[in-house]
């Protein structure tokens, strides 16, 4: 088996830090895993933890909240 694994990420970022970096990582041509799904958030603490859930049980292997 050759086969690699390659885990599907489902992030939670907020609006004014972690997305605020994300997308100055894009400016500046730097390139990050195209197996993360981004979700745009105006608030970390906001995020409800059945949306953790209910992305696990999407299919999405980790998720990741970020403030």
């Amino acid at each position: 088996m050759n086969k690699q694994f390659k885990p599907k990420i489902l992030s939670f970022l907020c609006n004014w830090c972690a997305y605020a970096a994300a997308d100055s990582a894009g400016v500046s041509r730097l390139q990050y895993p195209p197996v993360t799904r981004v979700i745009r958030t105006m608030c970390s603490a906001r995020v409800d933890p059945i949306y953790i859930v209910k992305g696990l049980q999407s299919g999405f292997d980790s998720v990741f909240v970020g403030g």
